[in-house]
């Protein structure tokens, strides 16, 4: 989890946090739920099938969520 939090992304387009997270549990990221509800609001799981890798080459395009909100300060 903390190298996906490291590597959040920011989707211009929508204004959301993006990340990739390869998760077993059922609901998806029960566990680490607890922690994210803390930072995020309307955490919203997609489910698709790929792996890790290529999650993170689909998003890599985005600014990173923290440069950005270093930027705006």
């Amino acid at each position: 989890m903390t190298k996906s939090l490291n590597n959040v992304r920011l989707d211009p387009e929508t204004g959301e946090a993006v990340w990739v997270e390869e998760d077993y549990c059922s609901p998806p990221l029960a566990m680490e739920r607890e922690v994210l509800d803390q930072y995020f609001t309307d955490l919203v799981i997609a489910e698709e099938d790929m792996t890790e890798t290529e999650g993170w080459g689909r998003i890599e395009k985005y600014p990173l969520l923290w440069d950005e909100i270093k930027g705006g300060v």
